[in-house]
C-alpha cells in the first residue's frame, strides 16, 4: 500500500485495488497512480500541495451573480485546472438574480474565449438542462467555488433529486454557509459522476511552470513580439506586452493579475524544486546508512 508523500491519504476519485472478504467487507490493497488530479497549494505552506480530487475530466468553476463574482478567482481555478489537463467550465449560478449580463461578459471576455461559460439557476430549468447536456457519459466532474454559490443545489438539480444537503444564505452576513463539509461523489443516471467539494476561501496555485500563465491569460499573443526572448514584461525596453497595456489593447487588470499569479507560481515552483532536492539528498543518505548496516 502506498503511504509516501501525497498518496498517504485517499482522495475522492482515487482508483484503488480492493480485495473483498465477503459480500459486505474487504480491504484496500493499493492505490493506482493518480491522473488528472486537481491540486491547490496547502494553506500556510510554501511548496506543499493538497489533492482535492483525482481522475477528473471536467471542473465546474461555480460563482454566484451577487457579491461572490470574482474574475481573478476564476482565473486561478482555470490556470490550475489547465495545468492538470482538466477541462475548466465557468458556471455563473443564481442567474435569476438581477445582474448586468453585458458587464459580466465584458469582464470575462478573455476567459470566455478559452473555456465554456454557462449562466444557470435552479429556478430556470432550461439553464440546468444546458449544463446537464455538457456532461458526457462517463465523465467525472468536480464542482469548486466559495461557500454559498449553490454548488450542492446545482448537483441536486442536475440529478433531478435531492442527493446533497443545502442551506440558505445567512441573513445576518449575506454570505454563504458551509453546507458541504466533505467531498461527496454522486452518480448521475445515464451520465457522469459529480464531485461536490466544500467551499474554499483560498486557492493557492500549485503549478510547476510559471511561464504557462502567459498562454492561459493570453499574454503570449503579445509576448511573441517582445524585443527580448526572455522578457519578463515588467520594465524591459521593447516589451510588446507593456505596449499593449499602454495602448489599452490588453486589459491592465488582466496584466496585473498575470504579474501577481506569476510571482506566486514562481515561488511555489522554486520551493518545490528545492524541496525535491532535499528529499533526494535525504533518500541518498538513508540508502547509504542501509548499505553500511548491511555490510557490517
Amino acid at each position: 500500500m502506498r503511504t509516501d508523500g501525497e498518496y498517504d491519504v485517499w482522495k475522492t476519485g482515487d482508483w484503488v485495488l480492493f480485495q473483498p472478504f465477503d459480500e459486505h467487507k474487504g480491504i484496500i490493497v493499493d492505490m493506482l497512480p493518480r491522473e488528472r488530479t486537481l491540486y491547490r497549494k496547502k494553506n500556510g505552506t510554501v511548496a506543499d500541495k493538497q489533492a482535492i480530487a483525482s481522475y477528473v475530466d471536467k471542473a465546474f468553476i461555480v460563482q454566484s451573480l451577487d457579491d461572490n463574482f470574482n474574475v481573478r478567482r476564476a482565473e486561478r481555478f482555470m490556470i490550475q485546472m489547465q495545468e492538470e489537463n482538466i477541462n475548466p467550465v465557468l458556471v455563473f449560478n443564481k442567474a435569476d438574480l438581477g445582474f448586468d449580463k453585458q458587464k459580466v461578459e465584458e469582464q470575462i471576455r478573455h476567459i470566455a474565449r478559452q473555456i465554456p461559460v454557462f449562466f444557470t439557476s435552479i429556478h430556470q430549468p432550461q439553464t440546468i438542462l444546458q449544463l446537464r447536456e455538457s456532461i458526457l457519459a462517463g465523465e467525472t466532474v468536480v464542482f469548486v467555488g466559495s461557500s454559498g454559490v449553490g454548488k450542492s443545489s446545482l448537483v441536486n438539480a442536475l440529478c433531478e433529486k435531492s442527493v446533497l444537503l443545502t442551506s440558505d444564505i445567512s441573513l445576518s452576513t449575506g454570505k454563504g454557509r458551509h453546507t458541504s463539509t466533505r467531498r461527496e461523489m454522486v452518480l448521475m443516471d445515464g451520465s457522469g459522476v459529480l464531485i461536490d467539494t466544500p467551499g474554499v476561501r483560498e486557492f493557492g496555485l500549485a503549478i510547476d511552470d510559471p511561464d504557462s500563465l502567459a498562454e492561459v491569460l493570453e499574454i503570449s499573443d503579445y509576448a511573441a513580439s517582445c524585443h527580448f526572448k526572455d522578457c519578463k514584461h515588467i520594465n524591459e525596453p521593447g516589451c510588446a506586452v507593456l505596449e499593449a497595456v499602454s495602448s489599452g489593447i490588453l486589459d491592465r487588470k488582466v496584466y496585473e493579475s498575470y504579474l501577481k499569479l506569476r510571482r506566486e507560481a514562481w515561488h511555489f515552483s522554486t520551493s518545490e524544486h528545492e524541496k525535491r532536492k532535499r528529499d533526494k539528498s535525504f533518500s541518498k543518505l538513508v540508502d547509504e546508512v542501509k548499505k553500511r548496516k548491511a555490510n557490517r
